[in-house]
């Protein structure tokens, strides 16, 4: 009798450890996979926060650029500046600003030495060149590279543009005419031959950054996105391709 009940109690109580062993692996499993479904939902956030063009460049728009026309990948751009090296497949080159691009060439680039076609070849260290392509932070695979006379620019605005330097807040002001309706993050993204025009004015009027995005807004003017620089992030450009105005 009494070895039953010493059996019948020793039976119970590894009823018991099993009953609270498996509790304590489900509450465990449920922890885990909590932790794991948070680990992935920040990594998606993340991913989508990168989407935001600016501030997840290189010499990004800093304060002001992180709610500036999200986009989900490389746009129509490009950049202007003096080539630092060349490379079988590309080159470098250091804007006015002292921002590095990074050139890549294809098989469908094609190239001007002032307003003549030319071959690649006639992009050597020390040329100043417009680079248009598609921009990818600070790297733009080139359709088009320009090798341009020494003295292109305008001195005037090229003086008033910031460069970007780590740490520095953006500068805020504005300059001559800004669309009324215009808000950060409205508008289309262009590419083509508009885009390629309004960069080329932008870069033109302020040199020293890399325009990474080109938008059409409701009145029909183009806002040219610019990295790499503090002031100007965002050049106005209408639509006979002039820049009316910048902040």
């Amino acid at each position: 009798m009494f070895s039953r009940k010493i059996t019948r109690s020793i039976i119970v109580g590894a009823a018991a450890i099993a009953v609270a062993g498996g509790s304590y692996g489900i509450v465990s499993a449920a922890s885990s996979n909590s932790s794991s479904s948070s680990a992935a939902a920040g990594s998606s956030s993340a991913a989508a926060g990168t989407n935001h063009a600016p501030g997840g460049f290189a010499g990004g728009g800093g304060s002001g650029g992180g709610g500036s026309n999200a986009r989900s990948g490389p746009a129509a751009g490009g950049a202007s500046g003096t080539v630092a090296s060349v490379s079988a497949s590309g080159f470098t080159m250091s804007t006015s600003a002292g921002q590095k691009v990074t050139i890549k060439e294809a098989s469908a680039t094609t190239y001007e030495k002032g307003t003549t076609s030319a071959s690649a070849s006639a992009v050597t260290t020390g040329e100043p060149v417009l680079v248009l392509g598609t921009t990818n932070g600070t790297t733009i695979t080139a359709t088009q590279v320009i090798v341009q006379p020494a003295s292109t620019g305008t001195a005037s605005s090229a003086a008033q543009v910031v460069p970007f330097k780590q740490g520095a807040p953006s500068t805020s002001k504005q300059v001559g005419q800004i669309p009324a309706n215009y808000s950060q993050g409205s508008g289309t993204i262009v590419s083509g031959t508009a885009a390629n025009k309004a960069t080329e004015a932008a870069l033109a009027a302020y040199p020293g950054g890399i325009v990474d995005r080109v938008v059409q807004v409701s009145n029909g003017e183009y806002e040219v996105h610019n990295i790499g620089v503090n002031w100007p992030h965002h050049v106005f450009v209408n639509q006979n391709f002039k820049v009316v105005g910048a902040d």
